[in-house]
């Protein structure tokens, strides 16, 4: 077999890499059972025609095929991997709204797949931890304030700080509406491509896209500029002297949240009217998250208010989700070694080999430790103890324990040895599992 060529976007961590991985979706599901939401997960594919019914994502989604079909079948046939896992949520209540209990609180940790341009913190195979609450027909407001706390709550361990940036959809389309643009959800799709293109090209998308002329793609560049960490942006947008009664809804709100999450995250919030959110399904309040010194990632938390998504007939369920990009969050945190682990196995003892005739007894000394809780693997091969230590330095283990009619236990980073015995002995908490810092 020829050396393989490894695939740029699908992100394949070494261990010690993986334990941290593994630790912070713990803690993340941890918080979110914590506020009370409750756990589900999706099938990896959905039909093309719900992947592809929202937003401008067709050139992104990984469709289905069978390599071999068996003459005519084309049972897999339009058929995609989802490509985050709102849609699938919407669509999962709506099968299940009979044996839900509304509001329902969900949270959902899976892997998510998206045929976009490779990049440092940008995959096209990673995991994405997401909540949402979705309630029948109707659903207060104070939930949008609500879930960027759970969120901050869930990142807080992480050596870095995070900034949201939040806006609400109402607010620009209201006043896309009061300058009189014939398409302001044109003029949104335009607007959240600022940060890619500049404002320059914007006010031509602007003028060739949504129809504004040259005052009008001006109005909105100075709506976008508006950024404030409370709520005097209602008095920046006002002083742009245009009304619209949605714009007057969308400036309430969007303070509402402003105010409510300041008394429990403060600092974590900011208003910045820039941010639209490409996807069409959003209808309220929309969230950027940004590590604060490494913007240039881009947005590591995103979502917003949806009240149409999930709808079926007369039956609709409005909800609001955020979704936090794991992998992303992860491959920056790495690439600057700003997350460590304090070895790459969770191995906490290695029972040394005297002989190979040893191996049933030592495999008991094993068994005893581990229905104890201890991680422990038996040493591979007899040999001299010296080079069974070193192989227990290289892998990072900590504990060396040794049999025979007096057993031992050493600590190889101190050199500490004791009589130790498996029915009691217990390592240091700090060494018992592998800790992330």
């Amino acid at each position: 077999m020829t050396r393989p060529t490894p695939l740029s976007g699908f992100p394949e961590w070494l261990p010690g890499q993986r334990i941290i991985e593994q630790t912070v979706l713990d803690r993340i599901r941890g918080t979110f059972e914590l506020h009370g939401f409750a756990p589900i997960e999706t099938r990896a594919v959905e039909p093309m025609d719900q992947l592809l019914r929202k937003g401008e994502t067709s050139k992104e989604v990984y469709v289905l095929r069978r390599l071999q079909a068996e003459g005519a079948d084309s049972s897999d046939s339009g058929l995609g991997l989802h490509f985050d896992l709102t849609v699938p949520f919407a669509r999962y209540v709506l099968e299940n709204s009979g044996k839900l209990a509304f509001p329902f609180r969900r949270y959902q940790i899976q892997k998510c797949w998206r045929g976009e341009r490779p990049q440092e913190g940008r995959y096209r195979e990673f995991y994405q931890a997401d909540i949402d609450i979705i309630d029948r027909e109707t659903l207060p407001n104070h939930y949008e304030a609500e879930l960027p706390v759970v969120v901050a709550d869930a990142l807080a361990s992480l050596p870095v700080r995070f900034t949201m940036h939040v806006n609400n959809r109402k607010l620009s389309e209201g006043f896309y509406r009061g300058l009189g643009l014939s398409d302001p959800m044109a003029a949104l799709r335009v607007i959240d491509k600022l940060d890619k293109v500049g404002p320059d090209k914007v006010a031509v998308m602007l003028a060739e896209q949504a129809g504004a002329s040259e005052a009008q793609a001006a109005a909105c560049l100075k709506l976008a500029d508006i950024s404030t960490p409370d709520s005097s942006f209602v008095d920046a947008v006002r002083a742009l002297g245009v009304t619209d009664p949605l714009l007057d809804e969308g400036l309430e709100e969007l303070a509402a949240v402003l105010d409510t999450a300041a008394e429990h995250a403060p600092g974590l919030l900011v208003a910045d009217m820039r941010i639209a959110r490409g996807l069409d399904y959003y209808t309220g309040t929309v969230y950027e998250t940004f590590i604060e010194g490494r913007e240039k990632f881009g947005s590591v938390c995103s979502g917003g208010r949806y009240d149409t998504l999930a709808q079926s007939g007369n039956d609709t369920f409005p909800g609001v989700g955020l979704s936090i990009g794991v992998s992303r969050i992860l491959g920056v945190l790495f690439g600057s070694g700003a997350l460590t682990v304090s070895r790459p196995t969770p191995t906490c003892v290695l029972v040394a080999l005297p002989a190979e005739e040893d191996r049933p007894a030592c495999n008991r000394i094993a068994a005893a430790l581990r229905g104890r809780g201890i991680a422990v693997e038996v040493a591979p091969a007899a040999a001299k103890f010296g080079k069974q230590i070193k192989f227990a330095e290289k892998r990072g283990i900590p504990f060396v324990w040794f049999p025979g009619d007096e057993q031992q236990v050493k600590d190889i980073r101190s050199g500490e040895q004791a009589v130790a015995d498996p029915a009691t002995w217990t390592p240091p908490v700090a060494d018992l599992r592998p800790t992330v810092a």
